[in-house]
């Protein structure tokens, strides 16, 4: 017979019994019981400054490891600060669970103090959203979550718990943990497949999407390796496909390579595994026809409600990413490729595309000597997370991402992520290096979470890019309404000065040569550390300037 127990005991207790070892919140009086149950237990809490960062926290988390991220916020305006997280998971397809304090029963309806309903806040960006009333449920209902944030394509859940409920007692076992359930290709599927690439003349791989893992990965290189297959990694999914590999030709990211772009056009086979080929991979739903693409289209997803919504594929196969790498990494070509010389070709226009040393830019600080910089001294496995904005197309283009697990970017396109990303990063792996680039207006959206990073010792790296002004939108003023500005000029503080009086270490970088130094000293330093780089406004993108762009309008007018 179960003991008695609170129902925020029992809450608990099913984290440990699922595997949680880590969880991020914002404290709330909304669930006490839950935090006097944690004093006890083995699972490790981070207190963040600002609910939107812990949810993006727990989101990184997920997006490394493929299990749920764990977050606990209070109701109302915690839970509307938390929704910027949720948003980025649902995008994302990342595992996320979002407790979220609620009202006691007997005020529900009756638009208590911070009550939501929030079945209709979250019902259109999370998977599933439930509010616990029966303490003795929570075992049921807390492995049905763990089940549906996994499972098909992985997303959020935000699961409301009473405050009365937490603190009734109940008697009830604990659930089983959850196990994830992969659903793999068939051997008629397979054989389809070999026989496409048998007939096709210029086939290419996209890799995107969730539920991969550094075996999958590895298990679909030899699949590439035997094929000699061109590589194409989705939007913010690099670290899927090693950029030292011979068959790797870039990402299908925001200002792609235009001769990439060429070849998936020209293409006459798409092998696109676990990604949906959304708005930005497919450059504004151009790349490929819809609903019927002009190539023949191979989709590989492991939620077959994916299959066919947007693009009519030749060939749809409803597996996991891991299940399905599994089963390729075996096949092997009737006769050598023909394409072998096309796929070199692809390769040689990636590697002069991301080669930083040609690149100038204006001002006394040139980001292309940056990351070149960086490529010669950082380890390969070290995690890059960004938020959003044009400085993110320094790592993008130019960082070679050479290890599964190695990048933390929202294909949302979330502004404020990177830096809580690189919290929950270092929480996760203290061993491994974590990077952080930010724009100056992107990383005051969570600054605060420097904070935490100092409050935990994690010596996290941010090169914080500042050219005092929202420069995406200034870009997209320039081009629409040329000269016209309006709204996107900042003001900024003195971010090395910043980094120090919260307790971290602090650099100002003017000039080129000023970088090598001050990273050096960053990294030594023991603490988590700002480069504040001062960049031209005009150095807007790696290949134009604001008064090109201008320019260029006015020329168009």
């Amino acid at each position: 017979m179960a003991s008695s127990r609170t129902g925020g005991r029992i809450l608990v207790d099913q984290l440990i019994t699922h595997g949680v070892e880590q969880l991020f919140c914002v404290p709330g009086e909304s669930f006490l019981a839950v935090l006097d149950a944690l004093h006890d237990a083995s699972i490790q809490v981070t207190v963040c400054r600002q609910e939107g960062g812990a949810a993006m926290m727990a989101e990184a988390q997920g997006k490394l490891t493929g299990r749920p991220g764990v977050c606990f916020v209070t109701r109302g305006p915690g839970a509307t600060n938390a929704a910027a997280g949720v948003h980025i998971a649902h995008q994302d397809s990342t595992p996320l669970l979002l407790f979220v304090g609620q009202v006691a029963r007997g005020a529900l309806g009756r638009e208590a103090f911070q009550e939501l309903d929030y079945g209709a806040v979250f019902g259109t960006m999370a998977k599933w959203v439930v509010q616990i009333d029966d303490p003795a449920r929570l075992p049921e209902l807390v492995s049905r979550a763990f089940h549906v944030a996994t499972s098909g394509r992985p997303g959020p859940v935000v699961i409301a718990l009473p405050e009365d409920m937490l603190t009734e007692a109940a008697e009830v076992a604990d659930a089983q943990p959850y196990a994830v359930a992969e659903t793999h290709p068939g051997a008629a599927q397979l054989a389809e497949l070999q026989q496409r690439l048998a007939t096709a003349e210029r086939p290419v791989v996209i890799l995107g999407g969730s539920r991969w893992s550094e075996a999958a990965v590895r298990q679909f290189e030899a699949f590439v390796d035997a094929f000699a297959l061109p590589v194409y990694c989705s939007f913010r999914r690099q670290m899927l496909f090693r950029a030292d590999h011979p068959c790797y030709a870039g990402d299908l990211g925001l200002g792609a390579n235009p001769r990439l772009l060429e070849r998936i056009r020209a293409s006459d086979l798409v092998l696109l595994v676990g990604g949906r080929l959304s708005e930005v991979p497919s450059q504004g739903y151009e790349l490929l026809d819809i609903p019927s693409p002009k190539q023949a289209l191979v989709h590989v997803h492991a939620d077959a409600d994916e299959l066919g919504r947007l693009y009519r594929p030749a060939q749809a196969i409803h597996a996991t990413p891991q299940a399905f790498a599994e089963a390729v990494a075996a096949l092997r070509p009737a006769t050598p490729p023909a394409w072998g010389a096309a796929t070199a070709a692809a390769r040689d226009e990636f590697l002069r595309w991301s080669d930083p040393a040609p690149i100038r830019i204006p001002g006394p600080l040139q980001m292309g000597a940056v990351m070149q910089h960086l490529r010669e001294v950082l380890p390969a496995d070290t995690i890059f997370c960004n938020g959003a904005g044009n400085f993110a197309t320094w790592v993008h283009r130019f960082w070679p991402f050479r290890a599964f697990a190695s990048q933390l970017a929202p294909t949302s396109g979330s502004m404020g992520y990177g830096l809580p990303a690189g919290v929950g990063a270092k929480r996760l792996w203290p061993e491994r290096e974590v990077v952080v680039f930010a724009g100056d207006g992107d990383f005051l959206m969570h600054g605060q979470e420097f904070a935490t990073a100092v409050q935990y010792g994690l010596p996290i790296l941010v090169v914080l890019l500042d050219n005092a002004m929202y420069g995406t939108i200034r870009m997209h003023q320039e081009r629409h309404y040329p000269g016209r500005v309006s709204a996107t000029q900042l003001k900024n503080p003195d971010f090395c000065r910043y980094a120090e009086v919260f307790g971290g270490h602090g650099e100002r970088v003017l000039r080129t040569e000023d970088f090598a130094p001050a990273l050096a000293r960053a990294r030594a330093s023991g603490r988590p550390a700002i480069l504040h780089c001062l960049l031209d406004p005009e150095a807007i993108t790696p290949g134009s300037t604001l008064q090109g762009i201008r320019a260029a309008a006015l020329a168009d007018q």
